[in-house]
């Protein structure tokens, strides 16, 4: 089966001009994320802060949009769609930062090669899972799409955790692929519609621990919002 890549950091660096140097004082805005309190399972086990963006693949822009709710349809997310979430905007240290923009553009001028288009319509998503009550759900919602084009989930890093195994399934046929993401900035691209995608839960290996990633959305024909 196709409909993802794994990409390691060394080449998403590359490919987005940037070096380790540049990623570390990002990865330090994961321990300031604020609590997700939209979870209906009633767990506190996830952070997040939320952005969104315009780019303009011929003019080579990328453009920071008004603070928006976070949608989507039932159809994608039966534990939380339908609902209008209003998560914590990005931090402006976080959006001012270079490499930050330059993940994000970079990996936009990739996909506009794959699916032809004139800008993408972006959701930038950072959580954090934490095991200090227990259990972690990176994907509460079991095994889904995004209702999406293309999905970019980049491990900024993990420590002090067991599970969290990425699982990949074709949409419509029977086979997939089971793997953890285990080194910081590695990249699990998919394309949205051809597989569903979930994250095995997280539990403390000895001390409560934390698992952190960096989630990208890309969709050509607008956000998405409430009819």
């Amino acid at each position: 089966m196709r409909g993802f890549s794994l990409v390691a950091a060394r080449d998403l660096k590359i490919a987005a001009g940037i070096s380790a140097g540049d990623v570390a004082p990002l990865a330090a805005s994961w321990s300031e994320l604020p609590r997700d309190a939209y979870l209906r399972d009633g767990g506190r086990y996830r952070s997040r802060r939320h952005a969104s963006y315009v780019q303009h693949v011929e003019a080579g822009t990328l453009e920071l949009v008004a603070h928006r709710a976070h949608w989507q349809p039932l159809d994608y997310n039966a534990l939380h769609g339908g609902i209008e979430r209003w998560f914590e905007p990005v931090s402006t240290g976080v959006e001012a930062n270079a490499a930050w923009r330059a993940l994000i553009a970079g990996i936009g001028t990739l996909l506009a090669s794959i699916k032809p288009v004139t800008r993408w319509y972006i959701e930038a998503h950072q959580f954090r899972i934490d095991t200090a009550e227990g259990i972690g759900r990176p994907t509460p919602e079991g095994a889904h799409r995004d209702g999406v084009d293309f999905v970019a989930v980049i491990l900024v890093g993990r420590q002090g955790v067991k599970g969290g195994e990425s699982r990949v399934f074709e949409a419509n046929g029977p086979n997939g692929v089971r793997f953890t993401l285990v080194e910081p900035w590695t990249l699990l691209l998919l394309d949205d519609a051809r597989v569903i995608h979930e994250t095995t839960p997280i539990q403390p290996d000895g001390e409560a621990g934390v698992r952190d990633t960096l989630v990208l959305t890309y969709r050509g024909n607008g956000f998405q919002d409430p009819d």
